[in-house]
């Protein structure tokens, strides 16, 4: 099954730092305005996640979030976290480190959009 987010080793390697430096975290997709189009990372309680936003699935236990409108741009591709040199948002943890975060894409294949709709399917079928 295919997975709506995952991330390159370095970005797991600096994920793994964040949480024992920080304890637990999320990520959020950020849908411009400020800190441009980046995934932002917080420690858990420090953002408020509204009813707009999105669980798009987890990274090393982590819950990663997108809006409800950046998801409608974004559904069909695979979002791939990925770390880079240089200062990202200036209130995401890992730019004390001297590196951001980005997101990478891939297309979805026809069969993993077809997984992906039985999957969210089924899922509203039990609510």
């Amino acid at each position: 099954m295919a997975e709506r987010v995952t991330a390159t080793e370095s970005a797991l390697a600096l994920i793994e730092t964040l949480q024992t430096r920080h304890g637990p975290i999320l990520f959020h997709q950020s849908g411009g305005c400020c800190d441009g189009s980046s995934p932002m990372c917080y420690p858990e309680g420090d953002l408020l996640i509204g009813s707009q936003d999105l669980l798009l699935g987890q990274i090393v236990g982590s819950p990663f979030y997108i809006h409800k409108k950046q998801y409608e741009y974004w559904k069909h591709t695979q979002l791939i976290i990925d770390v880079t040199d240089g200062r990202g948002g200036m209130f995401s943890l890992e730019g004390a480190e001297g590196v951001r975060f980005l997101s990478r894409s891939r297309p979805f294949t026809s069969e993993e959009i077809h997984e992906l709709e039985a999957e969210t399917e089924a899922g509203r079928r039990q609510q």
